[in-house]
C-alpha cells in the first residue's frame, strides 16, 4: 500500500510516499480503508520531533474516515461500514492515518451513517469533537459574547459554526493577521480582532472565551472576562504544553472560571450528538484545503504558512 513514512523527525521534507505492507488483522483490531484524514497541528509537532514518546519510524495521522475492511467485531464493525476514528495513540504508539490502509483498535472506530463526502466527513473527526466539547464547556448561552483565541484554525473555523448552532451567541474571533478578516466573517464570524504579541486588544471583554492558542495565552485569557465567565482551553497552537509559576489566587480574577477539553476521551454519545448538530443546522462542514496522499509535504507547507486557514484534508 501507499504510504507516507517519517524515518526521523525534521520539517515536511521528511514525509516519505512510498511502499510498505498491508497490516495484517490482529485479535482487537480492524483493518479501514482510508479514504480522507484531517490534518492536524499535533501531526506537525510530532513530525518535527517534539512528540518525546513516539518512536520513529511512523506513519504519522490521529485521525482517518473511511471503511472497514477486515474486523475481528463483524456485529458492530461489518465488512463496507462507514466509520470514524481519532486519538487513542494513533499516530504516535501505533501506525496512523497517512496511509491507504491503517490497523486500529475496535474500540477506536466509531460506525456512522452520513451523506457527506469523504473529504466533507474528514474535516470533522477531531476538529470538530474538539470544538463541539470545548463548547459544551462554556455552558452557552442566548445573548452571550464568545470571543475564539486562534479563530483562522480549523478548529476555530468549527467553533465559529457550532457555537451559532447551540446558541444565539455573538462569535468574535481573534488573529495575528487581519488580512484573513473577510474569510473569518464569510466562516460564520460576527467580528475579528488584532491579536498582537500574545495580548488581546485592551479593555475588551468577553461572557466566553475559547482558548487555541493554550498556555501561552491562556492567563492573558482570564483578564479579558466578565464576571461569570468561563475560559476553556482545548488548543496548543501557541506551541506552550505548560505554565510555569501559575499561581491560580492571583491568576483567575474573582468570580470567573477556567476549564479544559480533552479530545482523546471519546464519548460516543457525545460524537453522534455532534453529527446531529451538523445534519440538524446543515452547518458546512467542508475543508478549506484539500490535497492528495502524495501531496502530503504541501499539505504540511501549507498547514505551517502565513496563508494557512481553516481545516485541512488528504485523500486517498
Amino acid at each position: 500500500m501507499k504510504a507516507i513514512v517519517v524515518s526521523h523527525p525534521g520539517g515536511p521534507e521528511v514525509l516519505t510516499y512510498t511502499d510498505v505492507p498491508k497490516p495484517s488483522v490482529k485479535p482487537g483490531w480492524t483493518l479501514m480503508a482510508v479514504k480522507a484524514r484531517g490534518v492536524n497541528h499535533s501531526e506537525v509537532f510530532t513530525r518535527d520531533g517534539e512528540s518525546p514518546s513516539v518512536k520513529f519510524p511512523r506513519i504519522l495521522g490521529i485521525e482517518a474516515v473511511g471503511e472497514v475492511v477486515t474486523t475481528t467485531d463483524t456485529k458492530r464493525l461489518p465488512v463496507g461500514q462507514t466509520v470514524v476514528t481519532f486519538m487513542g495513540e494513533m499516530g504516535r504508539a501505533y501506525d496512523g492515518s497517512y496511509a491507504e490502509f491503517a490497523l486500529i483498535p475496535n474500540e477506536q472506530l466509531f460506525p456512522i451513517t452520513t451523506a457527506l463526502s469523504w473529504a466533507d466527513l474528514a474535516a470533522v473527526p477531531e476538529t470538530y469533537y474538539t470544538a463541539y466539547g470545548a463548547l459544551e464547556g462554556l455552558r452557552l448561552h442566548d445573548g452571550e459574547t464568545l470571543m475564539v483565541r486562534g479563530g483562522t484554525s480549523g478548529v476555530g473555523v468549527a467553533a465559529a459554526k457550532l457555537a451559532h448552532a447551540m446558541a444565539d451567541v455573538t462569535v468574535t474571533a481573534s488573529t495575528r493577521n487581519l488580512a484573513k478578516r473577510d474569510q473569518l466573517l464569510a466562516a460564520g464570524f460576527d467580528d475579528v480582532v488584532l491579536d498582537r504579541d500574545e495580548h488581546l486588544p485592551q479593555g475588551t471583554r468577553y461572557d466566553k472565551i475559547l482558548e487555541l492558542i493554550g498556555a501561552l495565552t491562556v492567563p492573558e485569557s482570564l483578564q479579558h472576562l466578565n464576571p461569570g465567565g468561563i475560559v476553556s482551553a482545548t488548543g496548543e497552537l501557541g506551541g506552550q504544553w505548560g505554565l510555569n509559576d501559575f499561581e491560580p489566587v492571583s491568576k483567575i480574577p474573582s468570580n470567573t472560571y477556567l476549564t479544559a477539553f480533552y479530545s482523546g476521551d471519546i464519548d460516543e454519545q457525545r460524537l453522534r450528538t455532534l453529527f446531529e448538530l451538523i445534519d440538524s443546522h446543515h452547518l458546512d462542514v467542508r475543508p478549506a484545503k484539500v490535497f492528495s496522499l502524495q501531496e502530503m509535504r504541501a499539505a504540511h507547507e501549507y498547514l505551517g504558512s502565513q496563508h494557512s486557514f481553516g481545516k485541512v484534508v488528504v485523500v486517498s
